[in-house]
């Protein structure tokens, strides 16, 4: 396979310019092989290949027949420019027009010129900036009016005849005149003086002054509390001759009952709370049975039951923990049974109507001890007068309060500690009672004291409080009644 840029046997060479060599070779000369040269008579461009394109041949085709007017082999050869000008010049004399010889000339491209397009350069137009004008507020401006003076009269001057006052007194004389004058009412006038005469002569101690700070001492409260605990006291108040409507039970029956069940206080350890409750609720029990008409009167056998059922309810109010059912069965020798316990403690409340809230006699002897600015040995003392007063039958005339305050006095004239008196202003005014009111009960705590160290019965009392745990308060001699005398 041969190319259009090579020569073919039998082709014609070509000039350098593009056309052929007449005769074969350059300068005319011819060769042997001039006879068998054929002229270029009728070149037509079917077989030729436009250029740049490879001629293939293709084995099936059969090989192209050779012209008809002249046997004249085909001759492929470049179409150069020249040629392809000559071909065009003769098609346009001839005016016959081979499609197939026609050049194909490319098409001018229709180059349209871009032109570029205006861009649309909108101007920007900056907002005008809403200047706002700045209007100064105008300030409020309070009109400054002057305070009206206050015009003070002019003192006309005096004459020659009277003295010009001083400087000194002009000033007050203003003052008087501006300044409303107190009018006193003589009522006023006579309390202030009594209250201030008071004061001087024997002022009263602020005993809370101690306990501000302290919460549980309830120092604002205190004194409406105790007034309270007074007004209960009456209403709650056992009475005093129930005795006299039983017909089984006598006075000695029942303190031989308080001075044992003070003996079981001490073996059960209770607090001082629950042993004035005990006898609180005994007393209040038989009471109310005893103006109850449809009630019988109690058994001498069942007394003992009212005292343990009492401590019962009393140790489980007071109490943190409370002594058994079983405790008391046993402290009592079995004479009684656990259903016949629990029967009474529930009979007792409900006469009672479940008040166990009250006010017994250890409350007022803390408010009267702390009033009383008593130490340790004359605290114990009040509580062993106090106990041993509650013991005997007589004492229930006095109400809790009276009996508390009353042996605060018997206390301080037992042991002779104060020099000032054994009743002053401060416990005029915390217990409410004068001394000539506690006098008496205090010189009954007197005498059972005597008694009881003189080797009474009911010595629970005196053996408690004869042990160095508490002074051994029982064993000091007991106030004379010429101190009682001579007071009152």
């Amino acid at each position: 396979m041969t190319t259009m840029y090579q020569q073919q046997p039998g082709a014609a060479p070509q000039k350098p310019g593009g056309g052929a060599i007449v005769g074969g070779f350059p300068g005319g000369k011819k060769t042997g092989d001039d006879k068998k040269r054929v002229a270029l008579v009728n070149i037509s461009n079917q077989d030729c290949v436009p250029i740049g394109k490879k001629i293939t041949k293709d084995k099936n085709l059969p090989p192209p027949a050779p012209s008809s007017s002249s046997d004249v082999a085909q001759i492929t050869r470049p179409m150069t420019r020249s040629f392809r000008a000559k071909l065009l010049a003769q098609q346009q004399h001839s005016k016959k027009v081979d499609p197939l010889l026609a050049p194909t000339v490319p098409k001018p491209n229709k180059q349209i010129p871009t032109v570029p397009k205006p861009s649309k350069q909108i101007p920007i137009v900056s907002k005008p900036s809403k200047q706002i004008p700045t209007v100064p507020k105008p300030s409020k401006q309070i009109p400054i009016v002057p305070k009206p003076r206050k015009q003070i009269p002019t003192v006309p001057k005096p004459k020659v005849d009277e003295p010009k006052p001083s400087k000194q007194t002009v000033p007050e004389q203003k003052t008087q005149r501006n300044s409303k004058k107190k009018v006193h009412s003589l009522t006023s006038v006579l309390s202030a003086r009594s209250l201030e005469a008071s004061r001087s002569s024997s002022p009263i101690t602020d005993i809370d002054r101690n306990d501000v700070n302290n919460q549980l001492a309830m120092v604002e409260y205190v004194e409406d509390i105790y007034l309270y605990y007074r007004q209960v006291e009456k209403e709650i108040k056992p009475s005093s001759d129930y005795m006299d409507l039983q017909s089984e039970i006598t006075p000695k029956m029942r303190s031989i009952l308080i001075d044992w069940l003070i003996e079981v206080h001490i073996k059960f350890e209770l607090t001082t709370e629950a042993l004035y409750l005990t006898i609180f609720l005994i007393d209040k029990y038989i009471s109310t049975l005893s103006s109850d008409p449809y009630s019988s009167s109690i058994l001498r056998r069942e007394l003992q039951l009212v005292g343990i059922s009492s401590m019962l309810i009393a140790s489980k109010y007071e109490e943190i923990w409370a002594p058994e059912v079983n405790d008391f069965i046993i402290i009592c020798d079995n004479v009684y049974s656990r259903e016949q316990i629990l029967k009474m403690e529930k009979e007792i409340l409900e006469k009672i109507q479940w008040n166990v809230t009250v006010p017994t006699h250890f409350v007022f002897l803390n408010r009267f001890i702390k009033a009383a600015a008593a130490d340790k040995e004359t605290e114990n003392m009040v509580f062993f007068l106090a106990e041993l007063g509650m013991v005997h039958y007589e004492m229930l005339k006095y109400g809790p309060s009276l009996m508390a305050a009353a042996a605060v006095y018997a206390a301080r004239c037992t042991l002779k500690k104060e020099t000032t008196g054994f009743w002053d202003a401060t416990l005029r005014e915390h217990t409410g009672f004068n001394e000539s009111e506690v006098i008496e009960c205090a010189r009954l705590l007197v005498v059972y004291h005597t008694s009881v160290k003189q080797g009474g019965n009911l010595t629970a009392v005196f053996d408690k409080y004869s042990s160095p745990r508490f002074n051994s308060v029982a064993l000091f001699p007991a106030a004379e009644t010429s101190c009682f005398l001579q007071n009152h």
